[in-house]
């Protein structure tokens, strides 16, 4: 299994931006599909975003298309997640997630390994 951990949480403001990072361990990174997930309060965790091995494929949940986007640096073992435009219904804790097969990860049944989370809040 791959280590992840997430950074770049925090507070902003409505209409703000974000970056978070997510640093793999060990050196089979590269075979891994993507992805973040995020939970809020009360809620069930729910897909963000997803990225393939070689980053020709994304997705996206339809609450954060065009705002949201994801990316990944191999030769780093590490995937980013862009987020802009931020809204309040965007907090929650954002987890990152390596993917149990080659397929993006669009459920939380397609994930082998979690991150611990980082928190993003936004409000005024």
């Amino acid at each position: 299994q791959v280590q992840l951990v997430e950074s770049g949480g925090g507070l902003v403001q409505p209409g703000g931006s974000l970056r978070l990072s997510c640093a793999a361990s060990g050196r089979t990174f590269s075979s891994y599909a993507m992805g973040w997930f995020r939970q809020a309060p009360g809620m069930e965790r729910e897909f963000v975003a997803a990225i393939s091995r070689s980053s020709s494929t994304t997705a996206y949940a339809d609450s954060v298309r065009g705002r949201f986007t994801i990316f990944r640096d191999n030769a780093k073992n590490t995937i980013y997640l862009q987020m802009n435009s931020l809204k309040p219904e965007d907090t929650a804790t954002y987890y990152c997630a390596a993917a149990r097969s080659t397929l993006l990860p669009r459920r939380t049944r397609d994930v082998g390994s979690w991150g611990q989370g980082t928190q993003v809040t936004v409000s005024s």
